[in-house]
């Protein structure tokens, strides 16, 4: 990842599981890029959907919206969905809000 980019996605698909590796800024200046990437990976219902946020640094609350409208969307496709690799600082961020529990406990992180 270039650090001068402002939010980098990549996408791996191996053995039944999609994995997307975000890193950079998930703000309201790059949300329409991770609606795009995301949009078409909700509804691949068949196989586990795995955010890896190992490379983000910074999420604002559009971020936290597009985090929790995934959620949303694969829970009533019964599909799962786990976010991996929480950094110290947005950990915090999802316990300040309170969405730890629904984004972690799947993958027993919370």
């Amino acid at each position: 990842m270039n650090q001068s980019d402002k939010l980098f996605l990549r996408t791996e698909n191996k053995e039944g599981k999609c994995t997307v590796f975000v890193g950079g800024e998930l703000d309201l200046e790059s949300a329409a890029q991770m609606r795009a990437v995301m949009s078409p990976l909700i509804e691949l219902s068949d196989r586990e959907l795995t955010l890896n946020l190992r490379e983000l640094r910074y999420v604002d609350s559009t971020g936290i919206g597009i985090l929790v409208s995934v959620l949303k969307a694969r829970h009533a496709k019964n599909a799962p969905f786990v976010v991996e690799a929480v950094p110290p600082n947005i950990r915090k961020l999802f316990d300040m809000t309170g969405i730890t529990p629904f984004l972690l406990k799947q993958a027993g992180q919370a």
